[in-house]
């Protein structure tokens, strides 16, 4: 087995896509959805508590808007500081900053004395927040071979949205008490600090993103965790190839292109795609998650009615997301978003039209099972999107677009749900849900694909001046059908 680079063998790149999935990477993608499922019970915890910190802090609708906007706010920066940190220092390094800020601040807001401090603080775990989906978008995207990339990372997203549901039940049954003379809100967000000190734990076991080790020239260190990984798949029976010849996918080498590739051709159409996505699509996926509770008790329904109805759509999520694992290989990524994406606008407006139990608790659980197979194809669409040197910067910034959007997003959708009602504010949803769908229509192919392969060489413009009488580093056509 080869145990060293050299210039004439295969990239780690190559090394790492020729491999099968092992028990090693199945361990790594768990460890990912564990700190991913407290990123996703924060950024709906909020919605679960909106009746209750209304109550508790005699909110009026712009200071309901700051609790529920704060985190998303904190998230946009996370997103952005963050995102560039991880390509500049490590993907790994990067997981702890993360959870530490998420943490600390997440048991402060357990105990906020008033909304100022409840507000600061969340914008603060915001941070850390922001700044955890990039950072495991782009590890899991760095050791997961082509064939089983939407598969396994699918099935991490799955694990992390189980966070829904718990979170929905968590509400019904502390909300209203008052454990050991606590409050039952106070309860839930420590629950959410102590599972990221969990996981932080967890977490100091992984290892540096090897794609990453030999963009920046740690070679050493690279074909240490690769090697690693293929000691995991020769124990479980993998043969590796004597020569990386005839059989196997020429390998490719991508010099490491600056930031502001991203935003000049081939990968500026990607960008602009993503960016729409990103702004458009969270209006609806956590826009739903923020004003459920309201748009119920809007609808007459008491709150322990709404809770439960609540909790009930929220079991879409895992099981959106398990049917996710299905067919993320079995068709083309963007049409997946696409189709999810015009799934969410039908049952959005369904349930926003909806007066009827039944139709309430099934237009609400449609909505959540499609939104998370959007979710799950949007993230797995987005990191496979960018070159290893610029992909956690550039899917930090694009997150970021989303933690704006939905920041925004109840500072109109509040106004129209109140002087409206919940079927305008979701014909508004689907609207963007609609035009999210129709930039995709432009999007290039990535399923089954190396990254390699999609982000292509660096573009010429940007590329090292080649040698007199030398090739130039071609660019990669754009493959959209």
């Amino acid at each position: 087995m080869r145990s060293s680079l050299g210039s004439t063998g295969p990239s780690v790149a190559a090394r790492l896509d020729r491999l099968p999935v092992t028990r090693l990477h199945k361990r790594f993608t768990g460890v990912m959805a564990l700190g991913n499922f407290f990123e996703i019970y924060e950024l709906f915890l909020a919605g679960v508590l909106a009746t209750t910190l209304k109550k508790t802090f005699a909110l009026g609708g712009f200071e309901l808007s700051l609790v529920l906007a704060s985190a998303f706010v904190g998230a946009f920066v996370g997103a952005v500081v963050i995102g560039r940190l991880a390509d500049r220092v490590g993907r790994r390094t990067a997981y702890m900053v993360t959870l530490t800020l998420y943490s600390g601040a997440t048991l402060a807001c357990a105990l906020a004395p008033n909304l100022w401090t409840l507000v600061a603080f969340r914008f603060v775990a915001g941070i850390g927040l922001g700044g955890e989906l990039p950072v495991t978008d782009s590890f899991l995207g760095d050791i997961l071979p082509p064939a089983r990339r939407g598969y396994c990372a699918a099935w991490a997203f799955t694990g992390a949205y189980l966070a829904v549901p718990v979170v929905g039940f968590l509400g019904l049954v502390l909300v209203d008490g008052a454990p050991l003379g606590v409050a039952g809100w106070r309860w839930m967000f420590a629950i959410g600090s102590l599972g990221a000190l969990l996981t932080f734990l967890v977490r100091r076991a992984l290892p540096e993103s090897p794609r990453w080790l030999e963009s920046v020239g740690r070679t050493a260190e690279a074909d240490a965790v690769i090697s690693r990984f293929e000691k995991a798949a020769a124990a479980e029976g993998w043969t590796p190839p004597a020569v990386f010849g005839e059989s196997e996918e020429p390998d490719i080498a991508v010099e490491p292109v600056p930031v502001r590739a991203i935003f000049r051709r081939p990968l500026a159409r990607r960008t602009v795609i993503m960016a729409i996505v990103w702004i458009l699509a969270p209006i609806g996926y956590y826009g739903f998650g923020s004003l459920a509770t309201l748009v119920l008790a809007a609808k007459g329904l008491d709150l322990s009615t709404s809770l439960t109805y609540l909790t009930f759509s929220f079991i879409g999520y895992p099981l959106g997301s398990g049917l996710s694992v299905l067919i993320m290989e079995k068709a083309e990524r963007k049409w997946i978003l696409a189709a999810s994406l015009v799934g969410m606008a039908v049952c959005g407006i369904v349930y926003g039209s909806a007066h009827s139990a039944a139709v309430i608790i099934a237009s609400g659980f449609c909505f959540t099972a499609v939104a998370n197979v959007m979710s799950n194809s949007g993230h797995i669409y987005q990191l496979e999107q960018f070159p290893t040197s610029v992909r956690t910067t550039a899917t930090g910034w694009l997150y970021s677009l989303s933690r704006l959007s939905t920041a925004a997003a109840p500072f109109y959708l509040l106004p129209l749900l109140g002087a409206h009602g919940a079927a305008v504010a979701f014909t508004v949803v689907a609207a963007a849900m609609l035009l999210a769908a129709l930039s995709l229509v432009f999007g290039v192919r990535t399923t089954g694909l190396r990254l390699e392969t999609i982000s292509g060489p660096a573009p010429a413009t940007l590329a090292r001046p080649a040698a007199p009488g030398g090739p130039t580093s071609p660019v990669i056509p754009e493959k959209t059908h």
